[in-house]
C-alpha cells in the first residue's frame, strides 16, 4: 500500500472537510506546509513549563453553558490532568503546537487562533480541549454533544468533521445560527477539523477575526496547511 503524497493528502482533506473550493489551492497549501515545518524549533533553555500547560480562562456561567467574557476565573486552566501529566513528550509537543499557532497567526492576521484535541475530561466525557492559542482568554473545553453543538461551531465541527466558515456572525445569529461568544467583536470565524489517516476527527482548529468575510481563500489555505501539519504534533 503506497503512502499518499502531499498533494493527495491535501486533496483528500479538502474533500473530507467539505472545502472543495480549496482543491485548486493545493500548490499554495503544499508550500505553506513546508513553511510550517521550517518554523518548528527546539525548546529554549530555562523554559517555564507553566507557559505551555497553564492559561487564563473566563469565568463560566452557573450551568456551564457560556463564558462570562469580561470576567476571568481565579484559577487558570491546567492541561496536565487531561494530558496525563507533565512529561517531556507532552512539553515538546505543546511547544511545537504553540510555534504552529504563532506562525499561522502572523501569516493570517487572525485576532484569535487555536488548536483543540479530542480528549476525555475528568468526568470521562468527550470534549475538545484547547492545547495552544493566540488571542484573548477563552473557554478551555467544549463538550462534544449534539446539544452543545447547536450553539458552538467548535463542537459542531468536532462532531461532523465538516469545516465551517462564517463571514458575518451577526447575520448568521440573526438567521438562527448558533454561535458561542468568546469575544463580542468577532464577525468572522473559520473552523476546520483535524483528521487522522482514516478520516476520524481528532481535533479542530478555530480562527476568529473582527472584520467580516476575513477568512478568504488565501487565509483558508494557511489554516488547511496547519490542519495537515498539526495531527502529527498532538500529544
Amino acid at each position: 500500500m503506497t503512502t499518499p503524497n502531499t498533494t493527495q493528502r491535501i486533496q483528500q482533506y479538502c474533500v473530507r472537510a467539505n472545502r472543495d473550493e480549496l482543491l485548486i489551492q493545493a500548490p499554495v497549501i503544499e508550500k505553506a506546509i513546508a513553511a510550517f515545518i521550517v518554523a518548528l524549533g527546539d525548546l529554549p533553555p530555562g523554559f517555564a513549563d507553566d507557559v505551555l500547560y497553564s492559561y487564563k480562562v473566563p469565568t463560566m456561567s452557573e450551568d456551564g453553558s457560556c463564558s462570562l467574557i469580561n470576567e476571568l476565573a481565579d484559577v487558570p486552566y491546567d492541561l496536565s490532568p487531561i494530558l496525563g501529566g507533565r512529561t517531556e513528550s507532552n512539553k515538546r509537543k505543546l511547544l511545537l503546537l504553540n510555534q504552529v499557532v504563532e506562525h499561522a497567526t502572523q501569516l493570517t492576521g487572525s485576532d484569535w487562533l487555536g488548536i483543540y484535541q479530542v480528549r476525555k475530561n475528568m468526568m470521562a466525557n468527550p470534549v475538545l480541549v484547547k492545547l495552544a492559542y493566540r488571542g484573548r482568554p477563552s473557554r478551555a473545553e467544549f463538550p462534544l454533544t449534539a446539544e452543545f453543538a447547536t450553539h458552538s461551531t467548535n463542537s459542531a465541527v468536532g462532531l461532523s468533521g465538516q469545516a465551517k466558515v462564517i463571514d458575518d456572525v451577526s447575520a448568521f445569529v440573526a438567521e438562527g445560527g448558533g454561535f458561542y461568544v468568546c469575544d463580542d467583536a468577532v464577525q468572522s470565524e473559520a473552523c476546520v477539523p483535524l483528521l487522522d489517516e482514516a478520516g476520524k476527527v481528532i481535533g479542530i482548529i478555530d480562527g476568529e477575526a473582527a472584520p467580516k468575510a476575513f477568512f478568504n481563500v488565501d487565509r483558508m489555505s494557511i489554516i488547511v496547511a496547519m490542519a495537515l501539519v498539526v495531527p502529527a504534533l498532538l500529544p
